[in-house]
């Protein structure tokens, strides 16, 4: 089972790193990510989601290739091409995979105009190695699917990992 992270910054920069980061660790094998999308808390008050990957663009990818496919056995691969790539942008945009959108943008809506705030799916993690990577960008939690000992416990070895050692 994965868990929820919700994590706020001053500014849509710092949570742009910070999914950079959590990138980087999951290619290091040090965390498996589900989901990973920065909500941005525009000026103006509108709210911008920024998704790791877009299911529109796969979605046309495939169908476009499969459309292809099938228009070859009708002698029409451009058509089936068009037709496919057009379906799978239209099935892409329709299917919503790890955090939901809705929740997202209303936590958006509660943040203040500038900030932005980093969903995380996490399906696993080396937390000790994990953590003092995410902890050097500070942030404050705003909501984990953890139990309330396990939430304290990651914000005890945050705030530890965040401060200087040898003081």
């Amino acid at each position: 089972m994965s868990n929820l992270f919700a994590i706020s910054y001053p500014d849509v920069a710092t949570a742009q790193q910070v999914r950079d980061t959590a990138i980087g660790l999951q290619k290091q094998k040090l965390m498996d990510l589900e989901d990973i999308v920065v909500v941005e808390r525009r000026l103006d008050g509108k709210v911008k989601l920024h998704q790791a990957v877009s299911t529109t663009g796969i979605g046309a990818a495939s169908g476009a290739l499969w459309g292809g496919v099938i228009g070859l056995l009708f002698f029409m691969p451009f058509l089936g091409a068009a037709v496919g790539g057009a379906t799978g942008a239209a099935v892409g945009a329709a299917t919503d995979t790890g955090v939901d959108d809705n929740f997202m943008r209303q936590v958006g809506q509660k943040m203040e105009p500038g900030s932005a705030a980093l969903f995380m799916l996490v399906r696993s993690a080396t937390a000790d190695k994990v953590v003092p990577q995410f902890a050097q960008y500070g942030g404050e939690i705003l909501q984990t699917s953890l139990s309330a000992d396990q939430e304290e416990h990651l914000v005890e070895a945050l705030k530890a990992a965040k401060a200087p050692s040898g003081v």
